[in-house]
Formats: structure tokens, C-alpha cells, sequence
């Protein structure tokens, strides 16, 4: 895994734990922080970048981009874009 995948992974995880608080955060976390930072690490992929990781963060499959970066990628449903 490269450092950039590395980064998008760790913002994933961040964004999950923030969405599995919400309820009961106070305050409440700023979602969009986390949308538009791993928008913006999606940016920083190279050329030559796993297409069905690309993919995934392109249709924001977030849970399916995690699984794809965490070697689970066989745990991903089929999707209706194929």
C-alpha cells in the first residue's frame, strides 16, 4: 500500500468513527471536513492507481474503498455499476 493509500484509509476509518459517534458527539462532527479531505487524497493518486480502488472513491463507495484497501476486496457486494 502507498503512503497516499495509507492517508486515504486513515481518513476513511476517521470518517466512519465520526458517523458510528454522531449520535451522541457534542458537538457534533463537521462531516464535510472529512468528505473534502478524502476528495482531496483521491486527487493525489498517481497514474496507474488500482481502477476499481479509483472506482470507488470517484462514486464515494466509501465502505467498498476501505474493504478494497484493507486486502478485503472479495467482501465487497457487487455493485449496479458493472
Amino acid at each position: 500500500m502507498t503512503e497516499i493509500e495509507q492517508r486515504i484509509l486513515s481518513a476513511l476509518l476517521d470518517m466512519e468513527q465520526a458517523l458510528a459517534n454522531i449520535q451522541t458527539a457534542k458537538p457534533k462532527p463537521n462531516l464535510l471536513e472529512h468528505f473534502e479531505k478524502i476528495e482531496y487524497l483521491t486527487g493525489e493518486l498517481p497514474r496507474g492507481t488500482d481502477r476499481d480502488l479509483l472506482h470507488y472513491l470517484h462514486k464515494k463507495s466509501y465502505e467498498k474503498a476501505r474493504l478494497h484497501l484493507q486486502g478485503r476486496a472479495a467482501e465487497n457486494a457487487e455493485g449496479t455499476c458493472r
